[in-house]
């Protein structure tokens, strides 16, 4: 009996301790992962704090700086109408997101609980929009949008983005998870499909809408290509816009710090929003949904 209580008291120990070696290593190496995902944060900020001509002055770049200034932030809002063009993003974010979410629930409601003539056929071909590149649908857009005479607008910068297949497909995916029962007995108390989708569907798939808007709101927020295309007054110029204006006409090519700062400022909105919802976006994500 004794034999056999230090036999296992050995194998016990073992186990805990090759247990703690794995979590060091672990530990470790996310540590590691850490300190390189977040240095272009660190460096980022580091510039956005460093003089002009200190910034210039290094030859090799500093990893820290003991003379730190705010003037380039200062600087970012004063060289270009930077404060505008924030308000700008919003409005197209907010108003983009709100659409595209309108647009792909009532699809995706369609295409998982709706049985109408032709059905899989559109979805396949809603899918296969997938494969074509994203430069021939600029410019298709561009095209549609100078033939409706809708450049430097709002209108123009916000209805190619209404609509998004890669976020329609996820939702009827979490649509079509939800049980058929629900859906049989709200009919037989005389529910309309709309009540339906807005009373059961819609709370239910709740975590994945709000990781389709995080989304959507990084992907208006971080936009450069199309505003760039469609506008070419400033008065519709979004943040992205602002940088490059910096760049170009604010402070001259040269002026990093300058650039780094706006960036900081661009980048602030959309790390609080992450950091407010990181929970719900982390149960969007690995959710598999209910089954029937």
């Amino acid at each position: 009996m004794m034999d056999n209580k230090t036999d296992y008291g050995k194998i016990e120990k073992s186990v805990k301790m090759r247990n703690t070696g794995v979590r060091v290593i672990t530990y470790v190496f996310l540590g590691l992962w850490a300190v390189i995902v977040l240095f272009p944060f660190y460096w980022m900020v580091l510039t956005s704090v460093k003089s002009y001509g200190a910034y210039n002055s290094e030859y090799i770049p500093k990893f820290y700086t003991l003379s730190p200034t705010m003037q380039n932030y200062i600087d970012a809002f004063t060289a270009v109408s930077l404060g505008r063009y924030l308000v700008n993003t919003l409005i197209f974010t907010l108003v983009t997101t709100l659409i595209m979410l309108i647009v792909i629930t009532l699809a995706a409601f369609a295409f998982a609980r709706l049985e109408f003539r032709g059905k899989n056929a559109a979805f396949v071909i809603f899918l296969s929009m997938m494969m074509i590149p994203n430069e021939l649908v600029i410019i298709t857009n561009f095209m549609t949008i100078t033939n409706l005479n809708m450049r430097n607008s709002f209108a123009g910068l916000i209805l190619p983005s209404v609509t998004s297949v890669f976020y329609l497909y996820l939702l009827k995916e979490n649509f079509e998870q939800i049980p058929d029962n629900l859906y049989y007995a709200a009919k037989v108390d005389g529910t309309s499909d709309f009540k339906y989708l807005l009373r059961v569907m819609i709370p239910i798939s709740k975590p994945t809408l709000v990781t389709v808007t995080i989304l959507k709101v990084i992907e208006c927020w971080n936009s450069y290509v199309w505003p760039r295309l469609i506008t070419d007054d400033s008065d519709y110029f979004l943040v992205s816009n602002g940088i490059q204006e910096i760049r170009e006409n604010g402070f001259g090519r040269e002026n990093i710090p300058a650039m780094m700062a706006a960036v900081v400022v661009i980048s602030i909105p959309l790390i609080v929003l992450f950091l407010v919802f990181r929970n719900k976006v982390m149960e969007g994500v690995s959710r598999g949904g209910t089954k029937g």
